[in-house]
């Protein structure tokens, strides 16, 4: 019987593209990097914070980029007790829903400090990371203040 030779070829996976952020996302990054933060408005005038690129109500894209505070108030909130590995802080803290001054809706981000002072209504101010890259890890936490 004849020797057949199987033919063979490498098989590599890879995914040769990129994505940029978009003018959008990318200047609620670039905001962020430079210690302030954005929304956006949408159709019906509410600022959405983080920006959406697309109305929530008509699916239209969204361009008006508006500067909002860095404080505001806790809306809803959660307590971490023992964070888990990855999590922002590796000591207890809160997952809060902040609707920051200017804005119309809730941004989702860690609150540090003792669950004692946590409760709907009360007021946090943004801790900013001293290297700051355009992420959302340049804001560390929410911090409450009097």
């Amino acid at each position: 019987m004849a020797e057949v030779e199987v033919l063979r070829a490498p098989l590599v996976v890879e995914y040769p593209f990129t994505r940029t952020t978009g003018p959008v996302i990318g200047a609620f990054f670039t905001a962020l990097r430079e210690g302030f933060i954005v929304g956006i408005r949408g159709s019906d005038g509410r600022v959405i914070v983080p920006p959406f690129e697309y109305d929530p109500q008509t699916s239209e894209p969204l361009t008006e980029i508006v500067e909002v505070a860095d404080e505001g108030e806790i809306v809803s909130w959660a307590w971490s007790g023992e964070p888990l590995e990855g999590q922002p802080l590796d000591h207890p803290f809160g997952w809060a829903l902040i609707k920051l001054d200017g804005a119309d809706t809730g941004f989702l981000h860690v609150v540090d400090g003792p669950k004692e002072q946590l409760r709907t209504g009360v007021r946090v101010k943004a801790r900013w990371a001293a290297e700051r890259e355009g992420s959302i890890n340049d804001i560390e936490a929410f911090e409450v203040i009097a």
